[in-house]
């Protein structure tokens, strides 16, 4: 299994570290994909700068079974204006390999008419940018190889919702156990 987060200027801490760190612990590859020209990108508050396993415009994400957007701002609006990242979003997707994108990163699929219809969730602060769907609320949902996720307060659900699309149902308790969430 290998999943590709990518990684804009402005996006939200625990919405990207929370899934590489997930993945890790179910022993899933994960590379960080920086969708500018630097591999070095900053979070929305400044607080982490990440290194990126690699740029967008030099990678080959051919391999991958699962692609996670990070929201965050202007994370997601840096996503969802880059053409490249609608590109790769809308082979991942209709490929039917797993495209999962939380908080204000659902507008990545909006912004290029991409899964439209279908159930989702996303931040209370952009869901009027998201009337081609059906925006149901709640934490998490799950529709088919789309997961959408509310915001950072959910991250961890996010990561395991994602992580069980991937996997299993024991290695997703046995991730879940040893972080000591209840699942």
């Amino acid at each position: 299994m290998k999943v590709y987060v990518l990684l804009a200027e402005g996006f939200e801490t625990i919405e990207a570290l929370t899934p590489i760190d997930v993945m890790k612990r179910a022993a899933i590859e994960v590379e960080t994909v920086a969708v500018a020209d630097c591999k070095r990108v900053v979070s929305s508050h400044g607080i982490v700068v990440v290194e990126a396993d690699m740029l967008l415009s030099d990678a080959d994400l051919s391999d991958g079974d699962a692609l996670i957007l990070p929201g965050g701002n202007p994370g997601y609006v840096n996503l969802a204006t880059s053409a490249a990242v609608g590109d790769i979003v809308g082979r991942y997707y209709d490929e039917g390999r797993i495209v999962a994108a939380i908080c204000g990163a659902p507008t990545v699929l909006a912004a290029r008419g991409i899964a439209c219809g279908r159930r989702i969730t996303a931040h209370s602060s952009v869901r009027e940018q998201l009337s081609a769907y059906d925006c149901v609320g709640g934490d998490v949902v799950v529709d088919g190889n789309l997961i959408t996720g509310a915001g950072a307060g959910v991250s961890v659900a996010f990561s395991l919702a994602v992580l069980r699309a991937l996997t299993d149902d024991e290695t997703c308790r046995r991730v879940a156990s040893g972080m000591e969430v209840g699942i």
